[in-house]
């Protein structure tokens, strides 16, 4: 399983979690990015980021919780960025979201609230490496898990094998031991996780990646 660690936290230095990562298990750091208008909380300037991230070799998951997706892709493609995520909810046109991504020579992502129907990423599948379900609402760290998250999953996952496309499904939200078992057991390829691995950092990554 892959882990996307999220260094949004309440309790937690995000430089202090970035430090310990190197020296684990985890793919990616979760950099979560929010602008106050397309969700209420606002979090961290580009050089905030630059100075947070320095303390890591590790590649950037980077999720765009905001309204105004496009302005923020050159910056974070300078960074040590693996893709960029954009929100479904948040952009007219899509696939133009998705091409301007890819000029940066990104992977890109589309991620889907929780009550956006699954279907609406279909037509996208075969044009991006990423599908970001969204198992809490978007805007801040330690919320619970939504139940019928798996079964969103399953949905999507079946689609993906019928379409025959190498797109990976990762989850973002509430997730632990017992949720990421779910969310695996429904066809997730990746774990994004915050409070449940601020916890013990080295030993909960090592559980999620081992699930």
């Amino acid at each position: 399983m892959k882990v996307s660690v999220s260094i949004l936290s309440s309790s937690i230095k995000p430089q202090d979690i970035v430090k310990k990562l190197d020296k684990t298990n985890a793919n990616y750091i979760h950099i979560d990015i929010m602008d106050g208008k397309f969700v209420e909380n606002k979090t961290w300037t580009i050089s905030e980021i630059k100075k947070i991230t320095s303390y890591s070799q590790l590649p950037l998951d980077v999720h765009l919780m905001v309204d105004n997706p496009k302005k923020y892709i050159e910056d974070y493609a300078l960074l040590n960025t693996n893709d960029i995520i954009f929100h479904y909810e948040a952009v007219k046109d899509v696939n133009e979201m998705i091409n301007y991504i890819k000029g940066y020579g990104l992977k890109v992502g589309i991620a889907i609230n929780p009550d956006t129907d699954v279907s609406v990423v279909y037509p996208y599948l075969k044009d991006i490496d990423i599908v970001l379900v969204m198992s809490v609402f978007p805007g801040s760290s330690g919320q619970p898990f939504i139940d019928n998250t798996p079964d969103r999953i399953k949905m999507l996952k079946d689609e993906i094998i019928k379409q025959d496309v190498k797109t990976i499904i990762s989850v973002d939200g509430g997730i632990n031991d017992e949720t990421g078992l779910l969310c695996k057991e429904a066809g997730v390829d990746m774990l994004v996780s915050a409070s449940y691995i601020h916890k013990d950092i080295t030993n909960n990554i090592n559980v999620l990646k081992n699930i």
